[in-house]
């Protein structure tokens, strides 16, 4: 087997910067109680103008005040590993939490489907530089090596087992997980290399440490398996994000938007399925949330797509009051049945899909602006169908129908020809429509194809009810 482990050394800090937009200000992740404040994470900018983690408030501003804070919440950072975990589960049904700030995935079952390793990597890469979290990936052949090796290496894949255990035992004791006390006491003895540790006798060892030390090497090296809980994502996507400021337009919700709508395309892709409802609730300060129920008529995952679908209805909202955060829901989340597609497309890569235009329009002009066609169970033409919302097809009845029915039938004069027919529709009694017809498919001098009848025991001229396309 092969595991990758994927090390997310500031998932604090971009849990919190994927929700602003100006990622080159100075930002600091704040600790401690209200009489002694501590910065727990700085970003980049922040770190340029001298800023540490383990600062007092007080000194960081006595330092520079051109920064902004946000509150280090350790329930944020379990609910980013949750998410990313279930990102995760799209490329393997084996994904692990095991240890803090880190995912671990059984990834050889998965390169059939995803290819070679490095093809693999460069996507896991792409994916998570989109959700904006920074990210260190390594490979190995368990999943303890593949996590210690995350310590000090980025990119590092090993495939034979001999460079494994060479690269292991080159490692320093304090990166293996071990505990403090037990590595400054074996700093103090000389032992600073993992090989080192392995020269010793492991009856000495075992005598003179606690169980752990032996405990942990062998899970390092691989002759101790590693009990592992396996992730399972939840059935009801459910997120929120906190704005830093209160807004008063729709327009400047569309970027916190367009991080909530890409969250839910990388868990849907996840679990491998769409969503035809959600709702998406805007936060105040007083009174109710505001709800905005978004429904689609077929199931969609695509983040470009949901996107508009939302931000066409959020433009028509009216702000009761300034929002302070979003959250969006979504718990009807039915099988995704991708589109079958032609290999070359015959339209411009610019024009949408049928599917995604009808969207497009329902979130624009409202849901009931755009109407399709669906059969009703009568025997009478011009009551065989009937506007639907739900629905944007029309199924073919039995028997040569026109797609064009004229309100009114006319009377043709002209000499025609009667090509098939008749064809007999009796119905209606029940509701005093009563019909008794002779339908004919017929074809005039410029050879259009019309449809045209004749009600049962008149010997008159026909009556055009409808042409063909």
């Amino acid at each position: 087997m092969r595991w990758a482990c994927i090390l997310l050394p500031q998932l604090a800090m971009d849990g919190v910067q994927r929700g602003r937009e100006d990622h080159a200000a100075p930002l600091v992740l704040l600790s401690g109680t209200p009489q002694r404040r501590v910065l727990q994470a700085v970003n980049s900018p922040a770190r340029a103008l001298g800023l540490r983690p383990g600062l007092t408030l007080t000194a960081a501003q006595s330092l520079n005040c051109a920064f902004a804070s946000a509150e280090y919440d350790p329930a944020d950072i379990e609910r980013w590993r949750n998410f990313l975990a279930a990102w995760a589960y799209g490329f393997s049904s084996q994904v692990s939490l095991h240890y803090p700030r880190c995912l671990l995935l059984e990834v050889q079952s998965s390169l059939a489907l995803f290819g070679p390793w490095p093809r693999f990597e460069a996507r896991l890469r792409e994916e998570l530089t989109a959700l904006g979290f920074r990210h260190r990936i390594t490979l190995a052949h368990h999943p303890a090596a593949a996590r210690m090796l995350a310590n000090l290496h980025d990119g590092l894949a090993i495939t034979e087992e001999q460079a494994l255990r060479e690269r292991l035992a080159a490692m320093p004791l304090e990166r293996i997980g071990l505990p403090e006390e037990l590595v400054t006491t074996l700093a103090r003895m000389g032992l600073r290399q993992v090989r080192q540790l392995q020269a010793l006798p492991r009856d000495s060892l075992a005598r003179r440490f606690a169980p752990e030390l032996l405990a942990g090497l062998d899970t390092l090296m691989g002759r101790r398996p590693l009990a592992l809980d396996y992730y399972r994502p939840p059935d009801v996507f459910d997120s929120r994000l906190e704005l830093h400021f209160e807004v008063e337009s729709t327009q400047a919700l569309l970027f916190p938007l367009r991080r909530l709508t890409a969250d839910l395309a990388a868990y849907l892709a996840g679990r491998d399925c769409g969503v035809q409802r959600f709702v998406l609730h805007l936060e105040h300060r007083d009174g109710e949330d505001s709800l905005m129920p978004v429904g689609l008529l077929s199931a969609e995952r695509d983040a470009a797509m949901l996107l508009e679908f939302t931000r066409g209805r959020l433009e028509q909202l009216q702000l009761p009051s300034p929002v302070l955060a979003l959250r969006l829901v979504a718990r009807d989340l039915p099988i995704f049945v991708p589109q079958h597609q032609a290999l070359f497309e015959d339209r411009p890569q610019q024009t949408l899909g049928w599917e995604q235009l009808r969207e497009r329009l329902r979130a624009r002009l409202g849901d009931d602006a755009v109407q399709g066609l669906a059969a009703h169970a009568d025997h009478r033409p011009e009551k065989a169908w009937r506007t639907d919302t739900n629905r944007a097809s029309l199924p073919s009845p039995s028997g040569a129908r026109p797609s064009w029915l004229l309100p009114e039938p006319q009377v043709l004069r002209e000499p025609l020809h009667i090509l098939s027919g008749p064809e007999r529709i009796e119905s209606g009694w029940w509701d005093g429509e009563d019909v008794r017809r002779d339908y004919y498919l017929i074809e005039t001098r410029s050879g259009q194809r019309g449809w045209a009848f004749r009600s049962v025991g008149d010997d008159g001229p026909l009556r055009l009810h409808g042409w063909f396309a």
